[in-house]
């Protein structure tokens, strides 16, 4: 593997920098496309394969003076980072500490308030709570998490509890007072005990990465970061509680007056909170690696991580109803799968703007991929690029050996 990966690292598109299997050559290539050689925005993109990384390319910039994306620029991977979330209550899972099947109320007893006493912890992570509205609050209100978990815990739910319907900021705060509830510390500790330190990586923070951290942030950057910075004007604000319901719903699960305040300036006030559902900052090895866990029955470099039997009720999808917001598949606890007509139960969780973190249990293959554009004009492109990437890493994948040895001997 070595050798075929120092091969192809001569052959990388242009402006690519890192290691690839050149099995993987057109998903790479494809990568390149999107984005190498562009100022102010770039990304990274990894493989595992039955525990091995195959892919670890990046390229781009890291910020708009266009200093260079490097192994340990991390991006805020917005709702990717649910994923990671998922993986922390996974863990507290796995050791007895957490039953996916007992109500949340056994852990966090405030959670009981206005008959929620019922509704279980799977309940909860497949997003049929009912409680995806964020509460009445203020953009400053909603950068302290342990306010927003105390609101939600006292909350009413509404009319689609027991119906998915994505918990798209919520689903975080609700993460966070059940991990709280068991253990007595926050996400962004977890984050680090439960996932970074016991995989043996840097790259996957809750918020800003501490000082001292090798993970640097890349900058938010496109032409919705710049919008940001401007104040929406109140009659967008006050038409939306005026929606019909249909339309009302989803978008009250993200939408506060004046949160476009919390991405702006340099050091953009969102990565400085905890919010599970949304602000993970992670390179795209260390994502690939966790989720290489979840595709090989838990174990990470020859260490088990998760249990098997975990691992197989985390593939499980927990309701087949369409979702009310997103239409999107189906959810497992705490993930959501993205089928493929080669990985049909895959699943992981993707982000805003196209963050993804994958695993399929079938063929061994964990995929992390990250970037900083936030951008009206690439949106389509970045939101759906994931689905070309997997179709050409899933195709890579599935190239014999022989095949690689060849390509790695002309190379050479």
């Amino acid at each position: 593997m070595t050798t075929s990966r120092s091969a192809a690292a001569a052959g990388l598109p242009t402006g690519v920098h890192g290691t690839a299997d050149p099995r993987f050559d057109s998903a790479v290539k494809t990568f390149a496309r999107v984005l190498a050689g562009r100022r102010g925005n770039g990304g990274a993109l990894a493989v595992y394969e039955h525990g091995q990384p195959v892919v670890d390319v990046h390229a781009g910039s890291a910020d708009a003076h266009g200093t260079a994306w490097t192994a340990d620029t991390g991006a805020m991977v917005y709702s990717a980072s649910k994923g990671v979330s998922a993986t922390v209550l996974a863990r507290l899972a796995d050791r007895g500490l957490l039953d996916y099947n007992a109500p949340v109320a056994e852990y966090w007893p405030e959670f009981a308030a206005h008959g929620k006493g019922s509704i279980t912890v799977t309940e909860l992570l497949s997003h049929r709570a009912g409680l995806s509205a964020l509460p009445a609050t203020t953009p400053g209100e909603v950068l302290d998490h342990e306010l927003m978990e105390a609101r939600l815990a006292a909350a009413k739910p509404d009319h689609l509890l027991g119906k998915p319907i994505y918990h798209a900021l919520t689903i975080g705060w609700l993460m966070n007072g059940l991990a709280r509830a068991i253990t007595g510390h926050d996400m962004t500790r977890l984050y680090r005990s439960e996932v970074a330190e016991p995989l043996g990586v840097d790259g996957i923070h809750l918020g800003r990465p501490p000082a001292g951290a090798r993970t640097r942030p890349a900058d938010l950057v496109g032409s919705l970061k710049t919008l940001a910075e401007r104040t929406i004007p109140g009659p967008v604000a006050t038409a939306v509680p005026q929606l019909p319901r249909l339309l009302r719903s989803p978008i009250s699960s993200i939408y506060v007056p004046g949160l476009e305040s919390i991405f702006r300036g340099d050091r953009p006030a969102i990565l400085d909170t905890a919010l599970p559902a949304g602000n993970a900052v992670c390179t795209a090895p260390a994502l690939a690696k966790m989720y290489s866990a979840l595709a090989c029955d838990g174990y990470v470099d020859g260490r088990p991580y998760l249990s098997a039997e975990t691992v197989r009720g985390l593939q499980r999808i927990r309701t087949y109803q369409l979702d009310r917001a997103l239409v999107i598949p189906f959810w497992h606890v705490g993930y959501h799968s993205f089928p493929s007509p080669h990985a049909p139960r895959g699943y992981g969780h993707m982000g805003l703007f196209g963050s993804m973190g994958w695993a399929d249990p079938d063929s061994g293959i964990a995929v992390g991929f990250v970037h900083n554009r936030m951008s009206l004009g690439w949106s389509a492109v970045d939101q759906t690029l994931f689905v070309g990437l997997l179709h050409l890493i899933m195709r890579g994948a599935r190239q014999p050996a022989a095949f690689t040895d060849q390509r790695t001997a002309g190379a050479a």
